[in-house]
């Protein structure tokens, strides 16, 4: 059927790019740890902890398994064949057209709303610092209408506007782009080794027992408990980490490259991630946490009588949040890209400025579109669409290295993830295991979100594809 025609490497390899090439291994690294850190460590670490207990550092390890198996995956890919689009690209190439159209639909939804919700968490510190500083934000600027119950709120300005300053960043060059990035995340790493050397010395190992008071699954006050559920819940963390390979026709040497800062990025994430985990819910009973779910971290400063620390580690926060809200609406732009270059999406969204050389037409409008929904939209019942998205996207792309490694072993890998085949099937199983851990009305919004991504597809992109006027 030609909806399943495919992509042929060789010819994305020969394909001459507008884009600039750039990137080297520690700023691909940087783009990881700046996608990676930031929401995990300062807002989802209170909730993961209500649902698991202590064993939040299993919850965050079994996460990082999977995304590490899934990295592995990854790597090989953009080894294989490294131009934009990530999962988008891979599995055009290894399961065809409508497969590819329907990942890099979710993926959208994966950076878009990824982005939007983290830009609602930037929100929370921002108004805190600026209130600490005696800048009073009115209220129903805050937040989206309904996001806290009994409180008038009806815009979230904040949001509103760290969207779209990332957005002009992101328009205006990669250097602009990756400097800033570089920066933040310099700053943002000192900032959590400052937290971890002053509170290590409170932790008492009493508050570890029972370290998982849940389980590893179960039901708690009508919802579901236990390391598995959080492992889904800090899954979120690591959202972002794929848009590295996004990168592609902006790194220099990808194939080599590439590799290296996803897993470097990975690896350095789950150790900070593990460790400052295990800290928090050390210092501080788990329990303490419910009361400083937007920030919690402030739980551990206040335990410690360590308020100085305060107003640097909301600095900190805010720039964590920044660099994974800029990473997350970079790899949506280089998707879009990729997809309009493609026919699968109108031209409009793979105008490539000669100035700049961003696809600065796609950049603006998923910015605005981004800002628009961070602004008026309560994304608390939403969220975990972003991890059914980012958890569909590595099953295929693992799946992906399992049929390329049968059917095309010829083509050159400047990387090969090592155990194949058991490497990727470990990564499908892990995905699947989060995926179960997810409620049925992320399953339910998931679907809806699919059905109208099928109607765009045989609406506009079957027809408007590239491959298929060829043919």
């Amino acid at each position: 059927m030609d909806i399943f025609r495919k992509k042929d490497v060789n010819d994305l390899l020969n394909r001459q790019s507008p884009l600039k090439r750039t990137l080297h291994t520690w700023d691909l690294t940087f783009l990881g740890i700046g996608a990676i850190i930031g929401t995990g460590i300062f807002v989802l670490t209170g909730k993961g902890a209500l649902t698991t207990g202590p064993s939040l550092a299993l919850s965050f390890l079994i996460a990082a398994i999977c995304c590490g198996f899934a990295g592995l995956c990854y790597a090989e890919f953009a080894s294989m064949a490294p131009v934009a689009g990530s999962a988008y690209t891979y599995s055009y190439i290894s399961f065809g057209e409508i497969v590819a159209f329907i990942i890099g639909w979710d993926l959208l939804l994966e950076y878009a709303l990824g982005a939007a919700t983290v830009a609602a968490g930037w929100s929370g510190y921002f108004v805190n610092l600026m209130g600490n500083l005696g800048i009073h934000i009115p209220t129903a600027l805050t937040a989206a209408a309904g996001t806290t119950p009994g409180v008038h709120t009806f815009f979230n300005l904040p949001a509103f506007v760290i969207v779209l300053l990332i957005t002009c960043i992101i328009a205006m060059g990669i250097n602009q782009t990756k400097h800033v990035n570089d920066t933040m995340v310099i700053i943002k790493l000192g900032v959590i080794i400052l937290f971890i050397v002053c509170t290590v010395w409170f932790v008492k190992t009493r508050n570890w027992h029972p370290f998982t008071p849940y389980g590893w699954y179960s039901f708690h006050k009508g919802t579901s408990a236990g390391v598995i559920p959080a492992a889904s819940i800090v899954f979120f963390s690591f959202i972002g980490f794929d848009s590295v390979s996004s990168s592609a026709e902006e790194t220099v040497n990808p194939s080599k490259t590439l590799p290296r800062g996803i897993l470097l990025s990975l690896l350095i994430s789950t150790v900070l991630y593990i460790t400052m985990t295990l800290i928090m819910t050390g210092v501080v009973k788990y329990t303490v946490f419910a009361k400083y779910l937007d920030a919690p971290i402030l739980a551990v400063l206040h335990q410690t009588g360590q308020t100085w620390l305060s107003i640097i580690v909301s600095i900190g926060a805010i720039l964590g949040m920044t660099t994974v809200i800029l990473v997350q609406l970079y790899g949506q732009s280089r998707i879009t890209y990729s997809m309009s270059r493609d026919g699968l999406f109108p031209k409009f969204f793979g105008d490539v400025s000669l100035q700049h050389q961003t696809p600065y037409k796609g950049t603006w409008f998923f910015g605005i579109v981004t800002a628009v929904t961070a602004g008026f939209i309560n994304l608390n019942i939403l969220s975990e669409l972003v991890n059914i998205g980012t958890l569909t996207a590595f099953i295929l792309v693992s799946a992906g290295v399992l049929w390329m490694r049968h059917k095309h072993p010829e083509i050159h890998r400047g990387f090969k993830a090592p155990g194949v085949p058991f490497t990727p099937i470990i990564a499908i199983a892990f995905c699947l295991m989060l995926i179960a851990g997810l409620n049925w009305e992320t399953w339910l919004r998931f679907v809806v979100w699919f059905a109208i991504g099928m109607c765009i597809y045989f609406g506009y992109a079957k027809k408007h594809s590239h491959l298929n006027k060829a043919n």
